[in-house]
């Protein structure tokens, strides 16, 4: 005898998202993923621009910004509009992937007004305030009226900003010469609108020689990894570079490894978590002698998924899903996922890293199983089948089996079903394949209840 219940279910994942990762994922090294530094686009968005050139504007900062990686430990992008009032477009902390930042340059609308320069540089002076990185404002502006800028601008390089301009053959060159950081050829361009896009190549070379960072970086952490990215010194035929890292506290710890010339990155495994490391890397060369870079870094925390899950039934039409330990420091939110098997819609519910339990409300409720299913062997081949079943709601049944095939070897006897009518307590099938299974679901208004399946050996209760 083979007893087999049918049951209706709910399926629930439950999915925990991490606090703190530093997500971005290692580009192979080029001049611009060597960088690292903040630029504020101050951008002229006065009446005195016309939309012909705000938009020429825009596009020009898009494609002279694309080559760039952006996010934590790269390069951060922020926009502040100049008009009668300044309007932050968007800050240095929002994007931190091209796609990202793409998109946002090309939704800006023109505020219009007038060209209060002043106003906008007092908001850039709050912005721009991390320290130990280098700090770019690029003004693009027409150049036209553009105020009493002296001060603030002066101020702004006292904090260490370098002022880079682009302005519109018709703007007030004296002023802007005035305010800019030296060197001019590299750092000043006055351009017809239609022409900006000559001086792209020149402009993202002085940015370059900013924010361009000789050092050894570790990026993209987990618990057990981290990336380290430097630039290269080297080429494949001219030298070596050898690499060694430890746990901070264990210099008996230390790992070595030597890399061909033309690398300029590697990844770390089999690291522990939450531990700091310190890594050196030393470029070995014939030609010169190169300085050691170093780097520490921190790995993320193990963040385990819920040891233990639970679900309560709570009645007929909600459950109560609950999961343990919890994990605030490492864990941002926690996302459930539930529906019915097998076809039910999929919902979704994010909460809190606080939370551990949630009341899942609004479900179906589920359906009564079979109560008996009994097969009684009438003759070869022929079985008798009884059964009972809850009748409120009760819609009919459906019965399935495997049929006998003579032209088909037994194990792959065909399986047929038939829909019975909710007054059907037993039936009768005939040429039924030897050892075949016969199952009954009862189906209800909402949906198919639990059933059961018997083996048509001789006469078998499959009562629950």
């Amino acid at each position: 005898m083979t007893k087999n219940i049918i049951v209706r279910c709910v399926f629930v994942f439950l999915w925990a998202m991490l606090e703190r990762s530093n997500m971005q994922i290692a580009l192979p090294v080029t001049a611009s993923t060597c960088c690292e530094g903040d630029i504020l686009l101050l951008l002229d968005s006065s009446g005195s621009v016309s939309n012909y050139e705000f938009v020429r504007m825009l596009c020009f900062a898009a494609h002279l910004l694309r080559p760039f990686s952006l996010g934590c430990g790269f390069i951060r992008v922020g926009l502040l509009q100049v008009g009668t009032n300044p309007v932050l477009e968007f800050g240095l902390d929002v994007h931190n992937n091209q796609d990202s930042l793409q998109k946002a340059l090309q939704s800006v609308s023109q505020l219009q007004g007038d060209t209060n320069t002043k106003a906008a540089l007092e908001v850039a002076q709050q912005l721009l305030t991390e320290e130990n990185i280098p700090k770019i404002l690029l003004w693009l502006t027409d150049g036209v009226q553009p105020g009493d800028v002296d001060e603030s601008m002066s101020e702004l390089k006292q904090q260490g900003v370098s002022v880079l301009i682009v302005s519109m053959a018709h703007g007030n060159f004296d002023v802007l010469q005035r305010v800019v950081t030296p060197p001019l050829e590299s750092h000043l361009y006055s351009v017809d609108i239609d022409d900006i896009d000559l001086i792209t190549e020149d402009l993202r070379e002085a940015i370059l020689k900013i924010i361009h960072v000789g050092r050894l970086r570790a990026v993209h952490l987990t618990s057990h990894s981290a990336v380290l990215l430097w630039c290269p010194v080297l080429s494949a035929g001219s030298g070596c570079y050898e690499l060694w890292y430890n746990v901070m506290s264990m210099a008996d710890s230390e790992t070595r490894r030597t890399l061909p010339g033309n690398s300029s990155m590697i990844k770390l495994i089999n690291l522990q978590p939450d531990t700091t490391y310190t890594a050196f890397l030393h470029p070995k060369s014939n030609q010169r002698l190169f300085n050691t870079l170093s780097v520490n870094f921190t790995t993320l925390p193990d963040v385990l998924s819920p040891v233990v899950v639970s679900v309560s039934d709570s009645g007929p039409h909600q459950i109560r899903v609950s999961w343990c330990p919890l994990q605030p420091a490492q864990v941002q939110s926690y996302i459930v996922e539930y529906g019915a098997i097998p076809s039910g819609r999929v919902q979704t519910v994010m909460l809190p890293s606080q939370e551990n339990s949630r009341l899942l409300t609004g479900l179906d409720p589920v359906q009564p199983a079979l109560a008996d299913l009994r097969l009684t062997i009438v003759e070869p081949q022929e079985v008798q089948v009884t059964w009972q079943a809850s009748q409120e709601g009760l819609k009919g049944y459906w019965l399935s089996w495997e049929k006998e095939n003579s032209h088909e070897s037994p194990s792959k006897a065909p399986i047929f079903s038939i829909y019975l009518p909710p007054t059907s307590h037993s039936t009768r099938l005939t040429h039924v394949a030897p050892s075949s299974q016969v199952c009954v679901s009862p189906v209800y208004g909402s949906g198919r209840g639990g059933g059961l399946c018997c083996t048509a050996e001789s006469q078998t209760d499959c009562s629950q």
